[in-house]
């Protein structure tokens, strides 16, 4: 069976400056893209298409079979996977509040156990990198430990067309090196994963009460 990932493009911005829009949108394709490449099952999530309810409320807050129908999907979908590829840009060193936010709403239960790969992009130069600084202790407090490889893309729309495909003036065989570098250590580590995962003694552990991470009193 080929793994299962889910590529979360972390932004729901439409407007510009800078240019061009949903920029985002051609890094998350390009990573759905190669993945795909590698015979992966792959699905790009995109939060414009979700419209989590507001004010925030979380998937797990709501009683049994009560949750809306697109939060149910996805918790399934997060579930079912066994790897993610987070695609942030950077707020004030920080990553992207529209990914915090969709994350959010899902109990950590749900992407324990399984790997990550951080990737960031820019219009500028800096590729987003320091925003993977605190994604790194987000996704471990999640569950889904990203691998040491990431991902950074300055200039992202200097690198990719629309589609996710490689601009005709970039060397695409380094990048897709640099690339296939992380979604390498991705598929290892969600193959590994899987397989414990089958013989873990207690699933169940932190998936009904925060009050499981206490330390005994």
């Amino acid at each position: 069976m080929p793994l299962n990932f889910l590529v979360f493009l972390g932004s729901v911005r439409q407007s510009t400056p800078p240019r061009p829009a949903r920029l985002g949108e051609r890094v998350a394709r390009a990573c759905h893209k190669q993945l795909s490449e590698m015979s992966a099952d792959v699905e790009l999530i995109d939060p414009l298409e979700l419209q989590p309810s507001h004010p925030f409320k979380p998937h797990f807050a709501y009683a049994q079979g009560r949750a809306p129908g697109a939060l149910n999907v996805l918790a399934e979908k997060i579930e079912r996977a066994d790897g993610y590829v987070m695609v942030s840009p950077e707020y004030n060193h920080s990553m992207s509040p529209a990914l915090a936010d969709l994350l959010n709403h899902f109990g950590s239960s749900l992407f324990s156990y399984k790997p990550s790969v951080i990737a960031t992009y820019s219009a500028g130069q800096w590729g987003g990198a320091r925003a993977a600084v605190n994604m790194r202790t987000y996704l471990s407090e999640l569950g889904c430990l990203p691998v040491s490889a990431m991902i950074h893309v300055p200039k992202a729309h200097e690198v990719f067309e629309v589609d996710g495909a490689f601009a005709p003036d970039v060397e695409a065989d380094r990048w897709h090196g640099y690339m296939g570098r992380a979604f390498e250590q991705l598929s290892w580590w969600a193959g590994a994963a899987a397989h414990q995962r089958e013989a873990l003694s207690h699933p169940e552990a932190f998936a009904r009460d925060p009050s499981q991470r206490n330390a005994p009193s």
